[in-house]
């Protein structure tokens, strides 16, 4: 998925705005699951969120290839702040396209960031549908929520978990769009562990989980839930491709 060189640099650049989170071994969940549980604090980061790592990666390379044209993506938050917040470290415009009745907080932190805030949309697709739309008529980059760049950016937090905790029989993490769990498997497959990755979604937003048994992407009508980066209707074909195999 990516090369050594590839990690190396990521973690040049994201620790050049933020240091490594902790991860720690807690006794008295350990005590509830019977088994040892470490948990990876990524609620350290700048934006409280492990996105930020792939945001702070992809506006770098952006501003390093010479593409300083404004960007645009749409979200439910935690992606939409990774972004303006590596965008301004770099000085590229950024634009946000988040769905209606969003987290007040969330728009609220985008915003502080920098970020052009545009509400439209029942759900994340249907922005993400404006946010395609805003991009050709304003001249803007569209930067979806899955991609190379943001992929080993958040695997960072994965390198920093397994050089801590060592060899895990399992790591369970929350699927939205797929960048967290795929830069998770990236990692373990570099370091040649065998943990097994298992993903986690919102019943009322399974998308993935119902692709997973399908063998192929498959859509819902609806992603119902209140945890709204896990609030996904449409699975990337990418991250499901990486997830399946």
């Amino acid at each position: 998925m990516y090369t050594a060189d590839d990690l190396e640099d990521a973690q040049r650049i994201v620790y050049a705005a933020m240091p490594p989170t902790p991860q720690y071994a807690w006794p008295l969940l350990a005590a509830e699951a019977g088994c040892e549980v470490w948990v990876k604090h990524e609620n350290h980061t700048p934006i409280g969120a492990f996105k930020v790592r792939g945001g702070i990666v992809a506006m770098k390379r952006r501003k390093d290839h010479g593409l300083t044209n404004g960007v645009i993506t749409a979200t439910r938050g935690n992606h939409g702040q990774s972004i303006p917040f590596g965008a301004r470290r770099v000085g590229i415009p950024a634009t946000i396209v988040c769905p209606l009745g969003n987290s007040v907080e969330k728009n609220a932190a985008m915003r502080a960031l920098g970020a052009e805030l545009i509400e439209v949309g029942r759900d994340f697709d249907e922005a993400r549908e404006a946010a395609t739309r805003i991009a050709g008529e304003r001249n803007l980059d569209f930067v979806p929520s899955f991609g190379p760049d943001l992929v080993v950016g958040v695997s960072t937090y994965a390198h920093e978990l397994f050089r801590a905790a060592g060899a895990l029989d399992a790591v369970y993490v929350p699927i939205g769009m797929g960048s967290g769990i795929c830069g998770v498997i990236a990692a373990r497959d570099m370091l040649g562990l065998k943990t097994k990755v298992i993903g986690v979604v919102a019943e009322s937003a399974n998308a993935y989980a119902l692709s997973f048994e399908a063998g192929r992407p498959v859509a819902t009508n609806s992603a119902a839930t209140f945890a709204d980066g896990m609030a996904v209707r449409i699975p990337h074909a990418d991250a499901f491709h990486i997830i399946k195999h």
